[in-house]
């Protein structure tokens, strides 16, 4: 094999590798191969107006695998409480009746008016939870957006003709996404009640609705004689600010004449459902927690940057029979008590947190400890939306044992966020502000690509972006362009010289050519002799062999950026279903080209999306191909200027590079983000400009003398390259002792 060839391979090699890299940031491990769910949950099985399940189960110790009991009762046996207490003074077991008529539908609470509420909410019976939260202000489609942005102001100036709305079904929600056993599992449905070591079943047709959102049930001895009362009052609190809370306020109230021990089972957030088409699962559960009181007396720091779990790794762990997830036996030797807890989607989040009642300083106490002692993940039924065959995550929330003295009232109430993952919203709206809650937005692709997606500065680079929208550009593609005139600015310095370094070096390695071949001619057989005065011909010429690593520079500094702007367009929430330049495309006849930024630019939408091996092709996008063609001519502007000579090797070399380049890129970033394709289109064009301005400048200096500055960097590395051929060849002398002995 020949030198030549060597190079070529070599450079083959650092390519592929490069494309890896790549890849594995754009796509993630294990690219999903079928079709996922929808960005709105539209297709998740809809809840049965009532569900008539047996109100007694007995407590079980693993997650339930509910099993049907007859024809017209089914039972979901319960967890058993992380704390059991032995039996007090109840012997027998208790069973739950509605406190009032039964009702077979539960009246909604809210509206779908952005003036007045947040979200409209659907309840069920079965354990009084939640079937639907329905957005007012988001949609499915980023045409629907549009849309629905156009009625808004023709009714606010009001026009003649006022555009319709999109129907109803096309607003996001959050629904349940699987099932347990067949059945629905309402969003923070009542699992079931532990009294003196007893379990009962509060899922099921047991409670009564007192008012729209409040729901009662009564637990009764075999006598029939009401023991204890539990009422669930959901209130919605975002008609006083910005926020996407509701207060759960659960209680319950002893009856009897005797004092009793009581835990609550219920069922918290769970999964939510996928973007359709999207390459990685990004689901998490993440946490916020307090400190122990013995390192945070006044218990106000809530922690939260170390306590993130990818949705798939608690699968795994389910599945080999490991149901804790809070607390972990870390945890719970550092008597951390939990603040809050959510799962999340890619925009969305649905998260229960501490309600913030004053403790007996009057101070709002954002311990939810009081609420949820540990939580517990069990596996329902695969989701029908998902073709994967992958099971359906549910998660259980145990509060700790409680004494109920004979009129008194345990109080387990809760908050609950159900909103977008906007990073304004939870950091300055209290409660969430208060508890920490923006920790729910991490800005990482997860799985292996966690770690080089640079969450640190995607997380500058949300904050730097916002400031370009709202107070320079007003426009989230002229921000993005904004930011790569930025970046090219800061980094011109660099590159300029880079470039400069790297195109007199291949113009000096040629001019030196012959002379260098008479070194190999005179030196052939002394390779520590023939590195040495090719050195020595290296300083004499003032060319820097190091120096061609300065080429390579820029790229290799925007490459965190790319990384990190991939992160910020795909998970932002501000930037999701936001148009480029004004909506001006949308303008003809609703054509979905770069109407969401966070989305593929979609230049052409195909009737009927065709399966791939990474994505699914749906639309025939611009912005790649486009890119393409820049990188085209970026390399013509980036090869070795006319006057150098090149060897066949070189040109061999310069040409597998653009072609590689000119059609691995865009068939990698096909289905990126529009908002990451116009960056890397917009910051190749600047480069392409920058290129040309050099290229002047080294032809009206090519005459000039070149002046060789004393450099320690480049002295301390040429120094180490000089080590690094003495080892090598004292190595050779070694072996060859060795050798000649032998």
């Amino acid at each position: 094999m020949n030198k030549g060839t060597r190079k070529l391979l070599l450079t083959l090699l650092v390519i592929s590798f490069a494309a890896s890299i790549v890849t594995i940031v754009m796509t993630g491990k294990g690219a999903a191969k079928s079709k996922q769910a929808s960005d709105s949950p539209a297709a998740s099985p809809t809840p049965p107006a009532s569900a008539d399940v047996a109100t007694n189960a007995t407590a079980s110790t693993a997650p339930a695998t509910a099993t049907p009991a007859s024809a017209s009762a089914a039972v979901i046996p319960p967890n058993a409480p992380t704390s059991t207490v032995s039996p007090a003074v109840t012997t027998t077991k208790l069973k739950a009746r509605p406190s009032g008529a039964a009702i077979s539908t539960a009246a909604s609470v809210g509206s779908l008016d952005p003036a007045n509420d947040r979200f409209a909410i659907d309840f069920s019976t079965a354990g009084a939870g939640i079937s639907k939260i329905v957005f007012s202000e988001f949609w499915v489609n980023a045409s629907d957006r549009t849309a629905a942005i156009r009625n808004a102001s023709a009714i606010a100036s009001g026009a003649n003709t006022i555009p319709p709305l999109p129907d109803v079904s096309n607003r996001y929600f959050l629904a349940p996404v699987g099932t347990l056993a067949s059945f629905t599992v309402p969003i923070l449905a009542a699992h079931s009640i532990q009294v003196d070591g007893q379990s009962t079943s509060l899922f099921g047709a047991v409670w009564s609705q007192q008012s729209p959102g409040s729901f009662e049930t009564l637990l009764v001895d075999d006598a029939g004689t009401p023991v204890l009362k539990v009422r669930r009052v959901f209130a919605l609190q975002t008609k006083q600010g910005d926020g996407y809370d509701i207060t759960l306020s659960q209680t319950v109230e002893n009856l009897s004449s005797a004092t009793h021990t009581i835990s609550i089972v219920q069922y918290g957030p769970g999964d939510l459902t996928q973007v359709a088409n999207e390459m990685m699962d990004i689901r998490r559960l993440q946490f916020g927690y307090l400190m122990s009181e013995r390192r945070d007396p006044a218990q106000t720091s809530v922690i939260t940057h170390d306590s993130m779990l990818e949705r798939a790794a608690v699968v795994k762990n389910v599945t080999a029979a490991k149901f804790d997830v809070w607390p972990s036996p870390e945890q719970k030797e550092q008597d951390q008590h939990l603040s809050w807890f959510g799962t999340t989607n890619r925009y969305f989040s649905l998260a229960v947190h501490a309600p913030m009642v004053p403790n007996a300083t009057g101070v709002p106490s954002k311990s939810l400890a009081l609420s949820v002692e540990s939580i517990r993940a069990s596996l329902g039924d695969p989701s029908p939306t998902d073709t994967t065959g992958a099971p359906t995550l549910f998660i259980e929330l145990h509060s700790p044992v409680r004494t109920v003295a004979v009129g008194e009232t345990a109080d387990f109430s809760m908050g609950v966020f159900a909103g977008p993952l906007d990073h304004v919203i939870l950091s300055t709206v209290p409660p969430y502000s208060a508890l920490e809650m923006s920790g729910l937005i991490v800005y990482s692709m997860g799985g292996c690509c966690s770690w080089c997606t640079f969450a640190w500065l995607a997380n500058l680079m949300v904050i730097f972006l916002d400031f370009l929208h709202n107070y320079v550009v007003f426009d989230w593609a002229l921000a993005i362009i904004a930011l790569v005139l930025v970046v090219r600015l800061i980094l011109h310095p660099i590159s300029k010289k880079s470039q400069v370094q790297m195109q007199r070096l291949t113009r000096g390695m040629a001019e030196m050519k012959p002379e260098i071949d008479a070194l190999k001619a005179r030196y052939g057989d002394d390779p520590k002799r023939m590195q040495q005065e090719q050195m020595r011909l290296y300083k004499e010429k003032g060319v820097n062999p190091v120096g061609c690593l300065g080429g390579f520079l820029p790229t290799f500094l925007q490459m965190p950026i790319w990384m990190a702007l991939y992160a910020v367009l795909y998970l932002a929430f501000e930037l999701r279903q936001q148009p480029a330049f004004f909506g001006v495309f949308q303008l003809f006849g609703g054509w979905n080209f770069l109407g969401d930024l966070s989305a593929q630019d979609r230049f052409i939408t195909l009737p009927t999306p065709i399966n791939l091996y990474f994505f699914s092709l749906a639309s025939i996008n611009l912005v790649p191909l486009l890119m393409g063609g820049v990188f085209y001519i970026q390399q013509k502007y980036m090869a070795p200027p006319p006057s150098t000579q090149q060897t066949p090797e070189q040109e061999q070399q310069q040409k597998m590079m653009r072609i590689m380049t000119v059609v691995m890129f865009p068939v990698m970033l096909y289905a990126a983000p529009s908002g990451l394709t116009l960056y890397i289109m917009t910051s190749t064009l600047v480069g392409i400009w920058e290129s040309k301005r050099v290229r002047r400048y080294i032809e009206m200096t090519k005459d000039q003398p070149v002046v060789v500055k004393k450099s320690k960097t480049r002295d301390a590395i040429g120094k180490l390259y000089e080590k690094a051929l003495e080892r090598a060849q004292s190595k050779r002398d070694t072996n060859k002792k060795f050798k000649d002995r032998g």
